[in-house]
């Protein structure tokens, strides 16, 4: 018998530590060679540690969100025979994106503060609800009036009203009624009389949990906060109106052949890729450590995207140059490598300006966080139709707000609104946009 000790492998250039994010052995485990140990990150990547040997857990370096340091010891493991040859391969160092199981650029917006992992609902449990319901109504059955005129049974009221009580919790026996029955609006009066409590046991309560902020989700946070305490934002929204676009839209998703269907996502990033070149200060990114700005000539688009880990930026490279048939597929294959863990390293770096976009549920406006070391970024917001006065006649329109902030440091308000208004001329006239 020996021990062998497993080493934490150099699993990328420049990198002293890295967070263990999930264990998949315990002490006491049989493991077999090649098998999984943990998942460890890094701020560009999660990578997977497997075990060079066969034998038995005996020691793990630390717990989930804990820091190990390259070279430090990560997993014991008695072995049966010599560990020597083992080790000798441990340390050598990890090959470039080896092992890489989901690339992390944690780069975050902060919409994603809204969709903070939360732990799975408390599930239906029909014995606990009929259990409460069935002393309900024994509760009501056996109660008096303050006249003592009877019991719930014998209180005219509809099966309608009569579950509506149930529910609530009430005892018909004191809902006072002016006709010969209780009715909807009696269980209302009698609501608003008792303060909106009927005076049934409280709904049942989960527990506080202690959550333990470890992996992407930990380094959405610190970047969240660094872009927050280093960054002076400014956002300016811009009303525009897509009822031309949508047509235009829906009229090249019905003869698009075997192309991808169409989202407004293609329109918008086609229509930033032909502003930004008479306005690039906005696609820049700041060096603030040594105050140095580089303006970037093309766009790569960076297209925030909601993952099962929390947010990610995988990036459409040289964007300006794509139409929209290409962008959409571009849309649609980085979005599903992202939440699949599939994107590459590549993948996730190197944006210069980043969009980001709820569809349906983007609110009527917003004000995202820029990607640092960006200066800009676009949060897209829910089309309406509302209503519209148009050469003193109202018309019915599709209205969508574009909400940009900015980095006040490198970017002017006069930047911004001038941005603004040269999408806007795109986007509300489709012809110019895809001439």
């Amino acid at each position: 018998m020996s021990v062998y000790k497993f080493k934490l492998p150099d699993i990328g250039e420049g990198i002293a530590e890295a967070e263990i994010v999930a264990w998949h052995v315990k002490v006491g485990d049989i493991i077999g060679e090649d098998q999984q140990l943990a998942d460890m990150m890094t701020d560009k990547a999660t990578v997977e540690m497997e075990s060079p040997v066969a034998g038995t857990v005996i020691k793990l370096a630390g717990d989930v969100g804990d820091q190990i340091a390259i070279g430090s010891v990560l997993v014991e493991i008695e072995t049966a025979g010599d560990a020597s040859a083992a080790e000798s391969r441990d340390e050598q160092p990890m090959a470039d994106g080896a092992g890489v199981a989901t690339e992390a650029q944690a780069e975050a917006i902060p919409i994603a503060a809204t969709q903070a992992e939360a732990p799975a609902p408390t599930p239906f449990v029909p014995s606990e609800v009929e259990g409460r319901g069935a002393k309900a109504e024994k509760r009501v059955s056996t109660s008096l009036d303050t006249n003592g005129s009877g019991d719930h049974s014998k209180t005219l009221a509809s099966p309608a009203v009569r579950q509506r009580a149930r529910d609530l919790g009430i005892d018909l026996a004191h809902v006072k009624t002016t006709s010969d029955r209780v009715r909807h609006s009696d269980l209302d009066a009698y609501l608003l009389y008792n303060g909106g409590s009927p005076g049934h046991a409280p709904t049942a309560t989960r527990p506080d949990e202690t959550i333990k902020v470890v992996g992407l989700r930990r380094k959405i946070a610190e970047n969240m906060q660094e872009a927050k305490r280093r960054i002076p934002h400014f956002t300016l929204v811009e009303e525009f109106d897509v009822t031309e676009l949508e047509d235009t839209r829906a009229m090249m998703n019905a003869d698009r052949g075997d192309n991808p269907k169409l989202t407004l996502l293609p329109f918008l990033i086609a229509a930033m890729g032909k502003a930004l070149p008479y306005w690039p200060m906005l696609n820049a990114t700041f060096d603030d450590d040594n105050m140095s700005l580089t303006r970037h000539g093309a766009m790569h688009l960076g297209m925030a995207t909601q993952t099962p880990g929390g947010l990610m930026v995988p990036v459409i490279r040289d964007a300006q140059s794509k139409s929209v048939w290409q962008l959409a597929r571009d849309v649609a294959r980085l979005a599903d490598a992202a939440k699949s863990g599939k994107a590459s390293r590549e993948e996730l770096s190197g944006s210069t300006i980043t969009l980001s976009s709820l569809g349906p549920m983007g609110g009527i406006t917003s004000t995202p966080v820029i990607n640092r070391p960006e200066v800009a970024i676009i949060a897209v917001n829910k089309v309406r139709e509302m209503p519209v006065i148009i050469d003193g006649e109202l018309e019915a329109r599709k209205l969508m707000n574009l909400s940009l902030s900015c980095d006040h440091r490198v970017v002017d308000g006069w930047d911004a609104a001038n941005f603004l208004q040269a999408m806007k001329k795109l986007i509300e006239n489709p012809l110019r946009l895809l001439s």
